[in-house]
């Protein structure tokens, strides 16, 4: 029994011993952020950005790999499935780590036991966008006109399921009230309508120039503290709804196992990154919100349940 115990520490002393030494190493070769967008698009700028800040702190080449598809499904499959040594990393989203958990039955990769999250780095908005013909001026008139008329205000998405239609389900639930739902191919095709006047309001990623030339009001934005890029608009929480907070993220993280050191060292090092003023000058439409791993680890376990339960109150059935 002794020498089974000796053995065991031996052999796990030896695996400790292993890992320390890679990740004082590390890294040795080129590191890879798989961008489950593509090639252009707007979430594609921002790994871009992350990895040629990256290089020269590592001292070896940090590359972005275009894998899109299937609501960044094909992506996060094939980094769950990569060695966890720290070459292989991905940006993923909101979508990757916490809706598709309650948007598919059989979602081949688990967010939290498949991923080692590294760090949170951007956060955006979504904001509260009505036409001007819709007889409130902020979210308290708002709402208290929804609860006047039930049934009769309506919201667009860009279709079932996505984050602004999910924002839309959440300020129904939190101000107990019934809004329509009107679902669109994109976005963007919700608030031109929103702009038109054939839908009422849209929580949106857009409509901040619009509203400037008042085509469109913008009431508050949905995130939790106000935007640096509207920082005159009051938060959903501010304007009347406590609890309210629904955002686009970002963050980049690692294949399950990969050791703490190593994570612990990109975590640091995509903090200086996204510290960098000419980062947040160029992404100003954005917040950058660096966190640690556990800090991001345990925002990501807060945010499927309460997700899960928006998906489950509005009925959207999963694929």
């Amino acid at each position: 029994m002794m020498f089974a115990k000796r053995t065991i520490m031996a052999i796990a002393a030896a695996i400790a011993a292993v890992t320390f030494a890679h990740a004082q190493s590390y890294p040795a070769r080129v590191v890879k952020i798989v961008s489950p967008f593509a090639p252009g698009g707007p979430g594609d700028l921002l790994p871009r950005a992350i990895a040629a800040g990256l290089s020269p702190l590592l001292g070896q080449p940090v590359i972005v790999e275009n894998r899109p598809g299937a609501a960044t499904i094909i992506a996060m499959q094939a980094v769950a499935k990569a060695p966890p040594d720290g070459y292989t990393l991905i940006f993923a989203s909101v979508t990757s780590l916490v809706l598709n958990v309650s948007a598919y039955k059989n979602l081949p990769y688990d967010p939290v036991k498949d991923f080692a999250p590294v760090a949170l780095c951007f956060t955006t908005p979504l904001y509260l966008v009505v036409h001007p013909s819709v007889p409130a001026k902020t979210v308290q008139e708002l709402i208290a006109l929804a609860k006047s008329h039930p049934g009769k205000l309506t919201f667009g998405s860009g279709g079932n399921g996505s984050s602004n239609h999910l924002a839309g389900e959440l300020f129904k639930s939190l101000a107990n009230v019934d809004m329509r739902h009107i679902p669109y191919k994109s976005v963007q095709s919700a608030i031109t309508d929103a702009i038109a006047g054939h839908i009422d309001m849209v929580f949106g990623s857009g409509g901040l120039n619009e509203a400037r030339a008042g085509r469109v009001r913008v009431l508050a934005v949905t995130s939790a503290r106000r935007s640096a890029a509207a920082p005159e608009l009051p938060t959903v929480q501010e304007a009347g709804l406590p609890g309210y907070d629904a955002t686009i993220w970002f963050g980049i993280v690692a294949p399950a196992n990969t050791p703490a050191v190593i994570v612990s060292r990109l975590s640091d090092e995509i903090k200086k990154v996204l510290g960098r003023p000419e980062i947040r000058e160029r992404f100003s439409t954005v917040d950058v919100t660096p966190s640690t791993p556990e800090e991001f680890a345990a925002f990501i376990q807060g945010e499927i349940p309460k997700w899960r339960k928006i998906f489950q109150t509005a009925k959207i059935e999963p694929e």
